[in-house]
């Protein structure tokens, strides 16, 4: 089921007539052209809304607006996110173009479903559900309030993504955001940003909820870490920003790095599982935190789970190929059994490009390169965000588990299983305690993307917040009535 509020339709938004956001198109209509988008007050027309030159003042902004928007009654907040959901789903491919070009990371067609899923799965209000306890001596509520203003930090590998969930479970929950965009990333996010502020106005709500500031960087960051008027902190990056967050003194939810394995036991549905490995590995060129990093498989059905992997869309690379992409992929010298930086350049592009860079080209479009590797290949250890699929022997279940949590690297992210053995699987889970256990799908599938349930794109594993939703971002606040108020 989707998660909508109540509320009217609402009317398309169209990106090229929205303040701030200046949009050209190619000759065939097909691909945006974004351009800066400037700064300035939300009511000044042809003018960002919510972009702002200083952190000062995209802060001050958005504290005006939470004292406004704590006035508001819950039922018009949920009206409001229904109007956002709305616009969203109105602009899935103007959103995921915007990203790509600016990025050069990923995939269109994974970009329009990735922000489906956030428009349609992120809990609003509906996750702020009062607790009542009543006995003998009264009545005791327990509440969601706001904390105010959250700054959120947001990546550049789901920019778009990021900040449409987070912008609605933290409106959901009463709160103003100030937002710090990736560098790489700045246009599409200031853009979403804008796009979501003018639908908050339109549908009678405050000016800049969502700000930010016109040229985001790690020193703008840092200001909104420090700033006194911040009290609460959801960052989605690197281990180096996330550190930075946890040394600020402030409330924290944060999302950190990880290296998803995928178990397959020779008890495995093997077609099945070749097939979810590779959609859950291949999503967006593998830039999002919680699809496939490493295949981990019982020796005994390892060359049948190969062969349905290239049949399902992946290209084999031989050792000789493995050995130039090792050469060419990572920054540093690799070691085994460590995780080694990769090029950035190289992150989410497509596998036919990272062929090409070793002199290797494909006629067909493939989805992973599989390469084969011993298990303590670097290619096991690194998060390297980009479509190469390691694949590691083992001899047995119980050894491929025993593998799949140290390679996993004790991030607590997300881990998968194919199995029939109830057992085994049990055991999996249970050992390698991640935010994210999927077994016999793909990874994305404890997203909602084809699973059931909300999704969240700040997976708050270090701080063990887990998928966020509103209540996340709220306060816990509690009211009791004491004396005669039970009619029992």
């Amino acid at each position: 089921m989707l998660l909508h509020e109540r509320g009217q339709q609402n009317p398309v938004v169209s990106p090229a007539t929205l303040p701030g956001v200046t949009v050209s198109r190619a000759a065939d209509g097909a691909a945006p052209t974004p351009r800066a988008v400037p700064a300035g007050r939300s009511s000044v027309g042809g003018r960002a809304i919510g972009v702002f030159d200083s952190v000062d003042e995209a802060i001050s902004a958005a504290v005006v607006a939470s004292r406004q928007l704590a006035r508001f009654p819950l039922s018009r907040r949920g009206e409001i996110i229904s109007a956002m959901r709305q616009m969203v789903l109105q602009n899935l491919e103007f959103l995921a173009r915007l990203a790509h070009e600016e990025t050069g990371m990923g995939r269109v067609s994974c970009k329009i479903n990735k922000n489906r899923l956030v428009a349609e799965r992120t809990p609003g209000i509906e996750a702020l559900t009062t607790a009542a306890t009543t006995g003998d001596k009264g009545i005791t509520l327990d509440e969601f309030a706001p904390y105010g203003v959250i700054g959120s930090i947001i990546p550049s590998t789901n920019p778009t993504e990021t900040v449409i969930n987070n912008g609605i479970g933290m409106f959901a929950a009463g709160n103003a955001v100030v937002f710090n965009p990736h560098p790489n990333a700045t246009i599409c996010s200031l853009t979403t940003i804008s796009m979501l502020n003018q639908v908050i106005v339109q549908h009678g709500g405050p000016e800049n909820c969502f700000t930010a500031v016109t040229r985001p960087t790690i020193q703008t960051a840092e200001a909104i870490m420090r700033h006194p008027d911040i009290p609460f902190l959801a960052v989605t990056g690197s281990e180096a920003v996330v550190n930075a967050a946890m040394q600020s003194g402030k409330k924290v939810v944060a999302a950190g790095p990880g290296n998803p394995p995928a178990v397959v036991d020779e008890t495995a549905d093997i077609p099945r599982a070749a097939r979810d490995i590779v959609a859950g590995g291949s999503l967006d060129n593998n830039i999002v935190c919680i699809a496939e990093k490493i295949t981990v498989v019982v020796d005994s059905v390892a060359d049948q789970l190969m062969v349905e992997m290239e049949k399902a869309g992946c290209y084999r690379a031989s050792a000789n190929q493995i050995r130039q992409l090792m050469m060419v992929l990572f920054s540093q010298d690799p070691k085994p059994g460590v995780h080694t930086p990769v090029k950035r350049d190289f992150v989410g592009r497509d596998a036919r490009v990272l062929l090409e860079a070793i002199g290797t080209r494909v006629n067909d479009d493939p989805r992973l390169i599989l390469c084969e590797v011993p298990h303590d290949h670097p290619f096991a250890w690194s998060e390297m965000l980009m479509p190469v699929m390691p694949v590691v022997r083992m001899p047995d279940v119980d050894a491929a588990i025993d593998y799949a949590v140290r390679v996993e690297r004790g991030n607590r992210h997300t881990a998968a299983m194919h199995s029939r053995n109830i057992d085994k699987l049990t055991e999996m889970g249970r050992r390698i305690g991640c935010s994210v256990y999927v077994k016999n799908g793909p990874t994305f599938s404890g997203l909602g993307m084809g699973g059931e349930g909300y999704t969240s794109f700040t997976i708050a594993s270090p701080t063990g917040d887990g998928l966020t939703t509103a209540q996340t971002f709220s306060r816990r606040r509690r009211c009791a009535l004491v004396g005669n108020y039970s009619i029992v």
